[in-house]
């Protein structure tokens, strides 16, 4: 592949591979450490990415040998939700987590994750498994949705419910939000970034954000590109539409697993 064609390929890949490495670590600033060592790798030797069946499979392949050399070590700067996390993960099959991300979130089949991660496809798949019922059986909680349109609303409370969270409420405006925060207090957001009146999912979030505290969040988007620049913080979690119901189930399990708070405040 000509270079010019590759630096291309690789410049489009990386925004997704900043999401991915955002979800692993929980932290916009530790996951952007990571996807920049995987550029200084890029540039020191481009043969695994020119080898792979595509440069986005090469590029995670190479982030994924950096990261399990490291081990996402808890430093002494971590504290709260994100040392709590880094506890859990601990305890989780090695990797799985990893395969899980990269299938439902990320969108590799089995097949290239199976490449990513240079391993065979079963394996792959039983680490898919094995994360989907570890995660899912490690915990349960309330969830406020801020979604606009009534069809999704409603598909979003099913996927919800069948993971055993509760709804505390569906919201469609940044006010709707804020007072049906107050009557419930949600352990998890997921909210749309446009709602009906206009007004922001952000600036809902946010809002809760600062009555409520820190807690996670997953956005939703038809645009995920806007908001992958790397000019301004981004959320831990974003989900793009058309969604499909593995990627909402394992953002959802993901975020409550991982309670990473970070989302697109300035």
């Amino acid at each position: 592949m000509p270079q010019a064609d590759l630096s291309s390929e690789i410049g489009t890949a990386l925004p997704y591979l900043r999401r991915y490495a955002r979800a692993l670590t929980g932290s916009q600033t530790s996951g952007d450490k990571y996807a920049a060592a995987t550029l200084e790798a890029v540039l020191a030797d481009r043969e695994m990415i020119a080898n792979a069946s595509s440069a986005k499979v090469g590029l995670f392949g190479m982030f994924h040998g950096i990261w399990v050399t490291t081990g996402a070590p808890v430093t002494e700067e971590d504290e709260g939700p994100l040392k709590a996390a880094q506890g859990h993960l601990s305890r989780l099959t090695t990797n799985s987590r990893e395969a899980l991300l990269l299938h439902t979130i990320e969108e590799f089949p089995v097949s290239q994750v199976a490449e990513v991660m240079n391993i065979s496809a079963e394996e792959a798949e039983t680490l898919i498994e094995t994360a989907r019922q570890e995660m899912a059986d490690g915990m349960s909680g309330r969830v406020l949705i801020i979604e606009d349109e009534a069809i999704i609303a409603m598909d979003l409370e099913s996927i919800v419910a069948d993971l055993g969270h509760r709804v505390t409420g569906v919201a469609r405006t940044r006010d709707g939000a804020r007072q049906l925060g107050s009557k419930e207090t949600p352990d998890l957001i997921l909210a749309d970034i446009q709602l009906a009146d206009n007004s922001s999912g952000v600036d809902a979030v946010n809002d809760l954000l600062k009555d409520l505290g820190e807690r996670p969040v997953i956005f939703i988007t038809a645009f995920p590109e806007r908001l992958l620049t790397g000019d301004k913080p981004e959320p831990a979690f974003l989900i793009s539409k058309p969604y499909s119901e593995e990627q909402v189930r394992s953002a959802i399990s993901q975020a409550m697993f991982f309670s990473s708070t970070e989302t697109l405040r300035a």
